[in-house]
């Protein structure tokens, strides 16, 4: 059995997937590590990818991963009011996450990558200009030379942690069971805002006409405390919710439960170490969406791991360049979306009904319509202040533009 290799990437899921395949086909000998025993297995995602987010992973939409296709959203505001936003063409796609993230593991190992499951990643050291990772594989301990390590493995990253980078900035309980339900429209996923998911926001996302994925996420000092009243406040929407009550058919096909990463690390290198992913809280602060930011970074990761393995030369000041280059791409796009979830997550009741009430006008859902985009949100905002449409604006959206802009 191989132990020695330029890039060892931890963590088998989208990002690490796509990671290891890149510094393959750039040249590197790669390891893909997996703690599981299956690939896309617990599933710990909603499952609702963009577009452009298959684009980022180089695949097309397939029958074998996509369920259902989403083109808008009904957004449900507590005075029982909708903002219904239609895209007016594909927008998203449901899709089966084990069998999506097998899709791009494969790539992976078609690239060149070499893939062990079971296997554990319990530390590393640096040793002259490589480091030393410790795993365990099938219950066998067994050490790893790499030139490179990539950090995929999550929202809590035993490698960022080792590596003395710390953890994300913030992160929010988050739990979705998997349930009969009557969707008002297959074609729309259905958010609720508001004090019944303080902070963030619950979702129905359906993934034919009579299963729904139903979840929420909470950013509030009694989740962080008690990151199990998450539940309740689900129970609570199932329960008291009268448009989700009436359609939820009862029962639980499946439950899931995690955490959301919102603001990324202040630095996401050091000396043989790279992370990418949830690990280095590369999501989306606006929907907690990781797919399409995480493997844009990933790619930048492969690259880099793999330039500078090659050139043994895995030193901090070279791994730089990852750091660098993913923030000059979307570092500006996630500091936005952090203002925006802060600004959103201030409000009470009263002003988000206020703020929903003022975009649910002709001309701005048309601006939503034309300018909504799911991964960069700053551009809708942008729409949203021209001339044309300010005089339809109530003064707490005018508050949220100052706020985030």
């Amino acid at each position: 059995m191989r132990t020695e290799y330029d890039v060892v990437v931890v963590g088998a899921g989208p990002v690490g997937s796509t990671a290891a395949r890149y510094a393959a086909q750039h040249g590197a000998q790669v390891l893909l590590i997996e703690e599981h025993a299956f690939i896309g297995s617990p599933v710990g995602c909603t499952g609702l990818l963009s577009r452009r987010a298959l684009q980022e992973c180089d695949v097309e939409p397939s029958d074998s991963f996509v369920l259902n296709k989403v083109r808008g959203a009904f957004v449900h505001s507590m005075d029982g009011n909708c903002l219904p936003i239609d895209g007016g063409e594909t927008k998203a796609y449901v899709v089966s996450r084990k069998i999506f993230d097998r899709t791009l593991a494969s790539m992976a190992l078609a690239a060149g990558a070499d893939l062990w499951l079971r296997t554990r990643a319990i530390g590393f050291s640096n040793e002259g200009d490589h480091s030393l990772l410790s795993v365990i594989k099938d219950g066998t301990p067994i050490t790893i030379k790499a030139k490179v390590i990539i950090g995929a493995d999550g929202v809590r990253s035993g490698i960022a942690r080792m590596a003395g980078l710390g953890q994300v900035k913030k992160i929010l309980p988050g739990v979705q069971i998997e349930v009969p339900y009557d969707a008002t429209d297959p074609d729309f996923v259905e958010l609720f805002v508001g004090s019944q998911a303080p902070g963030f926001f619950a979702w129905a996302v359906p993934v034919n006409d009579k299963i729904a994925r139903i979840g929420m996420a909470v950013d509030s000092r009694d989740a962080h405390r008690d990151p199990g009243c998450v539940l309740e406040y689900l129970e609570r929407l199932l329960r008291d919710n009268s448009h989700v009550a009436s359609r939820y058919g009862g029962g639980k096909l499946d439950l899931v439960a995690g955490g959301i990463p919102i603001g990324p690390l202040g630095q996401t290198y050091a000396q043989g170490v790279m992370i990418a992913g949830d690990a280095a809280g590369q999501v989306k602060p606006t929907s907690g969406g990781g797919i399409y930011t995480g493997v844009a970074c990933a790619k930048i990761a492969g690259e880099v791991a793999a330039a500078a393995a090659l050139e043994n030369d895995t030193t901090a000041r070279r791994l730089e360049e990852y750091d660098r280059r993913w923030r000059a791409k979307l570092g500006r796009e996630l500091a936005i979306g952090m203002r925006i979830h802060d600004f959103i997550g201030g409000l009470n009741d009263a002003e988000l009904n206020d703020l929903l009430a003022s975009m649910n006008k002709p001309s701005m859902l048309g601006t939503i319509t034309t300018y909504g985009d799911m991964d960069h949100p700053s551009i809708l905002i942008k729409k949203m202040l021209s001339p044309g449409n300010s005089r339809h604006l109530f003064g707490v959206f005018r508050a949220f533009a100052k706020a985030v802009l």
